[in-house]
């Protein structure tokens, strides 16, 4: 998920340097192809912080839970 992330990252700053003509291409009003690629990198991140939650929730915390247990010598 991080290589992935990274990548499209990097993609977008290459392009914002390298392409300015396709990131200027207009698709509504003065809404163009860089600031809807901006506006997508907020919510990759966001999918990606609420993708981990999920997992971590689900994988993670029961598995902290039992080790703390095990530490604090409480039965479960």
């Amino acid at each position: 998920m991080t290589a992935a992330f990274l990548v499209w990252y990097l993609l977008y700053v290459v392009l914002s340097g390298f392409a300015r003509d396709f990131m200027g291409i207009k698709v509504l009003g003065n809404i163009n192809v860089a600031l809807i690629f901006g506006v997508l990198q907020f919510v990759s991140t966001f999918g990606i912080a609420w993708a981990y939650a999920r997992h971590a929730e689900k994988k993670l915390d029961p598995i902290a839970d039992e080790i703390r247990h095990e530490i604090e010598g409480r039965p479960e």
